[in-house]
């Protein structure tokens, strides 16, 4: 019995023990419990608080309304159309084809036939994952759906198939003033020419929408939504006029294919404030189709060059305005001082031709400007010396980009009087052993035009934007001209006197209007590749202004590769500056304001 109650005994204590086990592991749970309660309720509240808002709020980005760029007149050369984008919520739709019984395949043929995609790309971003292989959340499908396609993928009423609004951009005049406007890329954002340079006055601020939503992520409409909303981007307004536009853009096609040149650029400005009226560049692209056209990325980028701002060439003959400026500065060389053209000159046991091969014979100053006589020059280089001629060049901006406001531009070469040789000086004198941009040297030729004021190139005129009653508003105007006075006032109307004899009775006459008075300038520089100068490859200019005794108008016409049966400035370039000044002074008859 003794044995008997001893078991019971020590049974019982046995079940208290394990009772008192039990209760000790609970306690501990429970303590454990609510210890991490304490700790998530007290340190981790904020954490908790944004993981539950991301499930049951949502928030979407409103796309700002891209700004236009216009002309001077008004005329829209930009705009951008309400259209629509199509993505995927890849957790949503997954669930809804199952739920349907969707079969994939009848899915992505559906959505492919409807937005004008390969199947194989609906499929792609319906099977989208993250860089660590899991299954993405979310997938763009196609940007920029017009109206009715979008309303068709809204008919499927496919639960996660997302259509929301975009905009799309359009250049009404396709090829027109391409390479000033540029173009912008899928995401909206400029790539090139103004839609790049003025890219955050035109692209707006983006708005947003952020609120509550149900399981099935629809949005709950009684609860409370906080809504920023999309401020529109501005508009641009140009110096360009459409009307100065078109002309160039006709005399560039028509002196591209008559001359069956590989390029042709040309500017034209107004030289009192460095507006510029009109720019081209030949061949040129449309901006809704900006790779159409164009084999790899080379041909690509070349395509989109704005020639005027990024291509340097050796000006040739039209430099020699800029050398005559620096003779007549120094007073190295005088109006009636005499110089002898036998067809060449001997220069460091170098012979150097003229282009007139049997010479020129007796001329003064002001004839070896108008006969261009490449001889002269190099006695009036001589004169002037190297460090005088390169400060003087330093001095009228060449070397140093103008800062005009479109990308791209380059400096240009100018060579250091301590490297230079006799050969050097000597070609550098009449335009060759320099490189430069049509902007370049505008900025200078401007100086000449203008009375000696340099004034920085631009394009941009006013920013502005519409008020809430419609009316246009100008927010800014274009102030950053960086004027300096570098020439003469009397040197420059000189100078443009012996210009105007240039086209009156020399090398120019074939840009003679008898009416307009104009002056200027030929070149015609032969081409260096790698450094060797190559025969039979020319560019060709003629940089002109009118009228000689107080020019409203300046210009500058390069042909690139003129055929080689027809290559001379005189030939090629000076019959377009022709035509295009007489447009242009029959235009400003009837409306001067173009000027203001």
């Amino acid at each position: 019995m003794n044995s008997l109650a001893s078991k019971k005994l020590s049974d019982k204590l046995a079940k208290k023990r394990r009772l008192a086990l039990v209760y000790f592991v609970l306690l501990v749970f429970f303590l454990g419990l609510a210890s991490r309660l304490v700790y998530v309720m007290i340190f981790d509240t904020k954490k908790l608080r944004q993981v539950a808002a991301s499930q049951w709020t949502s928030k979407d980005t409103l796309n700002a309304k891209r700004g236009n760029i216009l002309d001077r007149n008004g005329n829209n050369l930009a705009v951008s159309a309400d259209v629509y984008r199509v993505d995927f919520d890849l957790t949503s739709l997954r669930t809804t084809l199952k739920d349907k019984k969707i079969d994939s395949d009848k899915f992505a043929s559906d959505l492919s036939s409807i937005l004008s995609l390969k199947e194989e790309d609906v499929h792609k971003a319906l099977n989208r994952t993250l860089d660590n292989d899991l299954p993405a959340s979310w997938a763009p499908l196609k940007r920029r759906v017009e109206k009715p396609e979008a309303d068709k993928v809204k008919a499927l009423k496919i639960f996660g198939i997302l259509v929301t609004s975009d905009t799309k951009r359009f250049y009404p005049s396709n090829n027109f003033i391409s390479h000033v406007i540029g173009h912008i890329d899928d995401d909206g954002k400029g790539v090139s020419g103004v839609e790049s340079q003025y890219d955050k006055e035109l692209a707006g601020e983006k708005g947003q929408l952020v609120y509550t939503r149900d399981s099935a992520s629809n949005q709950l409409f009684f609860e409370d939504s906080r809504y920023t909303k999309p401020v529109d981007g501005k508009n641009v307004i140009l110096t360009i006029d459409g009307v100065v536009q078109k002309y160039a853009e006709d005399a560039a096609d028509k002196a591209l294919k008559e001359n069956n040149a590989k390029g042709v650029s040309i500017m034209i400005m107004n030289p009192k404030n460095g507006e510029v009226l009109a720019m081209v560049s030949k061949p040129d692209y449309n901006p809704n189709a900006p790779r159409q056209g164009a084999k790899n990325n080379d041909e690509l980028f070349n395509m989109w060059k704005n020639r005027p701002v990024t291509n340097l060439f050796e000006p040739g003959s039209i430099f020699k305005v800029i050398t005559a400026a620096a003779a007549m500065e120094y007073d190295t060389s005088k109006e009636d001082d005499k110089f002898i053209c036998n067809g060449n000159s001997k220069i460091s046991n170098r012979i150097i031709n003229c282009w007139e091969l049997g010479g020129h014979g007796t001329e003064n100053f002001v004839d070896i400007l108008r006969n261009s006589c490449n001889v002269g020059f190099m006695e009036v280089g001589k004169k002037l010396g190297k460090e005088n001629l390169n400060t003087f060049i330093k001095k009228m901006g060449f070397g140093e980009k103008t800062g005009i406001d479109l990308p791209g531009e380059e400096k240009g070469i100018v060579l250091n009087p301590s490297k230079m040789n006799d050969v050097d000086l000597a070609t550098e004198s009449f335009g060759q052993s320099i490189s430069v941009t049509q902007v370049q040297y505008m900025a200078a030729f401007n100086a000449i035009a203008n009375g000696g004021t340099w004034i920085k190139p631009h394009i941009m005129k006013n920013i502005a934007r519409y008020d809430d009653g419609g009316k246009l508003v100008i927010d800014k105007s274009y102030s950053d001209f960086n004027k300096k006075q570098i020439l003469d006032t009397h040197l420059t109307q000189t100078l443009r006197g012996y210009m105007e004899k240039v086209v009156s009775k020399g090398v120019g006459s074939n840009a003679f209007i008898k009416e307009l008075n104009i002056g200027g300038k030929t070149g015609t520089a032969q081409k260096a590749e790698n450094g060797i100068y190559k025969d039979k490859k020319y560019i060709s200019s003629f940089a002109g202004l009118a009228p000689y005794e107080d020019p409203k108008i300046t210009l500058i016409v390069t042909v690139d590769e003129p055929d080689e049966s027809k290559y001379y400035a005189g030939q090629t370039a000076a019959p377009v500056a022709k035509e295009l000044f007489n447009n242009i002074f029959n235009y400003l008859a009837i409306n001067p304001k173009i000027l203001n």
